[in-house]
Parts: structure tokens; C-alpha cells; sequence
């Protein structure tokens, strides 16, 4: 196997511009979907469930790591979890991958928490207008943790189909057998 190219976003754009893109994703996710809800639905918002929001707030980070994590469960052998600390306080769920696994499934890995969660939070928002602000700053929220994932999509989109994936200290390697290079 040779290495096709490594992909480190968190590098190529930096860990400020990373989080002022997800902070104007989140706000531009919120305003489209919540302006879209408004018109669809003239329904009367209630205050009413807001510990169960910030409850579904705390869950959403453990259920998107957790949504990564299923695709891959085959592989378990090849991958590390660690927590780190970021920003001095939080703490953030790190998933490693240590032996190279097939491109489709990592990119199934990198979607399934956008698909699954957003189709749920979307649907809950139709079910339960009376909620739908709740559910669109959930939504948002979570979109905002997804950007880094769908920058590295991006990324490998362009790759070669039989590619594998593996992570190291300098990012993301993508991973060719002799005959593409």
C-alpha cells in the first residue's frame, strides 16, 4: 500500500477558523430551518420539557460519537478511544483508528450521525411543533458538531474507490494499492 495523501483538517484550517465556520454554520442551520418551520407551522411554541432539552442538549455529543462508532463496530480491534480535554474543561471523545479500514465504510462512519440524528431531530420538530425551537437549536447545535466531519467527506470524496483509511499523528492517510499510484 502507498499513501495517496494524508488529511488533516484540523491543521490545514486551524482550530479558530474550524470553530468560527461551525459557529456560522450552526447560526445559518437555526435561522433557514426555524424561519422554514415558522411557515410551515403556525402552531403556539411552549416553554414547557426545557430540562428534558438541555437533557437531549448533554446527549447529543455521546449518541454522535456513539453513531460513528456503530458503522466501524466490526473493526473495533483496530480502533482506541481516549478523552481530552479541550479548552481546559471540556471533555471531548476521541476515536482512533489504528489499522486501515475500507473508504466506504469509514465515510459511512463519518455520516451516519448526520443522517440518523438530523432525520430524528427534523421529525421530532414536525411531530411536536408545539417544540419545534427546541428542536431546531438542536438541530443546529448539531450541525455545527458535524462540520468538522463534513469537511473530512469533503475531502475524501476525490479519493480513489478502493482506498483505505487510517489515521496517524499527522491526520488522515489515504491509503492506494500499487496498481493506482
Amino acid at each position: 500500500m502507498h499513501c495517496w495523501k494524508t488529511i488533516n483538517v484540523k491543521k490545514q484550517y486551524g482550530f479558530d477558523r474550524i470553530f468560527m465556520l461551525s459557529s456560522l454554520f450552526v447560526v445559518a442551520v437555526f435561522t433557514f430551518f426555524y424561519m422554514m418551520f415558522k411557515i410551515s407551522n403556525d402552531i403556539k411554541l411552549s416553554d414547557d420539557r426545557f430540562l428534558m432539552f438541555l437533557g437531549s442538549f448533554a446527549l447529543i455529543y455521546p449518541l454522535h460519537k456513539l453513531l460513528h462508532f456503530l458503522p466501524i463496530m466490526t473493526y473495533r480491534d483496530r480502533l482506541r478511544w481516549s478523552v481530552k480535554k479541550q479548552m481546559g474543561f471540556l471533555p471531548v471523545l476521541s476515536l482512533r483508528i489504528k489499522e486501515p479500514i475500507p473508504k466506504a465504510r469509514f465515510l459511512f462512519a463519518l455520516l451516519s450521525p448526520f443522517i440518523f440524528i438530523n432525520g430524528v431531530l427534523i421529525s421530532g420538530a414536525f411531530a411536536f411543533p408545539e417544540f419545534g425551537h427546541y428542536f431546531a437549536m438542536l438541530l443546529a447545535y448539531h450541525c455545527g458538531l458535524c462540520l468538522i466531519d463534513l469537511l473530512y467527506i469533503k475531502n475524501l470524496l476525490k479519493s480513489p474507490k478502493k482506498a483505505l483509511i487510517e489515521e496517524t499523528d499527522t491526520g488522515y492517510e489515504i491509503l492506494v494499492p500499487p496498481t493506482y499510484v
